[in-house]
């Protein structure tokens, strides 16, 4: 198997009042911009797990060029990482590597924290990093560093985290746990749909531009041998989240036809 990254290359009222009993531990911080060397980048995303299936993913929306390079780290059998804000690209395949050798969620996220040796701390800071981490049985555990840009913070359900920095408020984060909780169907349209509630709810504040979608399976994909069931990417839309809805949908057509429905 291998490690796998999403590689550069209005939901209703009703859906958005389901499932609040998934609603778990919220976590806010804020900061002030001015040791940063570029424009702090509005990212949100969730990670998700789905027992009936056993695929598990995760999907991002952000305010940068290209976020699937780098943010989105899975692997089958393994589980999936999201890493952002001022993002250590690196804690997504050392996550994946500490699953492998069997450490919890929660393990992973305070061992990350402790080795990261801040190579950068006036213009990179470790006290900004935001990531999540969950395992193949949707086992989660996720970090707001205090110095993420203002609004950033996370929630945490039952098989999902949702968590974003230079969001409009706290609302992004709670509409996307619920709508999670709140549809039906495969895993990808899911993740969508928690993407559209965040957007929603205000989403990033400063604006949209890119987006992205992992899910893995141990042979869900299409093909020999292969454990991607679906990677897609938005790198440069003044709609990401509609253009990564068109191509869920397109994948949903072709995995229904392969299948004979």
């Amino acid at each position: 198997m291998k490690t796998l990254s999403a590689f550069s290359s209005l939901v209703g009222v009703a859906l958005l009042m389901g499932a609040s009993a998934l609603w778990g531990q919220v976590s806010t911080q804020s900061t002030d911009d001015t040791t940063v060397p570029w424009p702090p980048v509005a990212t949100f995303s969730i990670l998700g797990y789905d027992p009936d299936t056993g695929e598990v993913g995760g999907a991002v929306q952000s305010r940068v060029f290209a976020v699937g390079n780098g943010v989105l780290w899975a692997e089958a059998n393994v589980g999936v990482v999201t890493t952002q804000a001022i993002v250590d690209v690196s804690y997504g395949p050392q996550g994946l590597e500490l699953l492998r050798q069997g450490l919890s969620p929660q393990q992973i996220v305070e061992r990350l924290l402790s080795d990261d040796p801040d190579p950068r701390p006036e213009q990179w800071t470790k006290l900004g990093r935001q990531f999540s981490v969950m395992d193949s049985q949707g086992n989660v555990a996720t970090h707001t560093g205090s110095r993420a840009s203002d609004w950033a913070g996370h929630r945490v359900g039952t098989h999902v985290s949702a968590q974003g920095n230079i969001l409009a408020g706290p609302e992004v984060v709670d509409m996307m746990i619920e709508a999670f909780g709140g549809t039906e169907g495969h895993l990808s349209f899911r993740l969508q749909a928690a993407l559209e509630a965040g957007q929603a709810a205000g989403g990033d504040s400063r604006g949209m531009q890119s987006a992205a979608m992992i899910i893995v399976k141990e042979d869900g994909g299409v093909w020999l041998n292969n454990d991607v069931v679906l990677r897609l990417q938005v790198d440069d839309s003044d709609n990401p989240i509609a253009e990564l809805r068109r191509l869920v949908e397109l994948a949903a057509r072709q995995r229904d036809r392969i299948r004979g429905r």
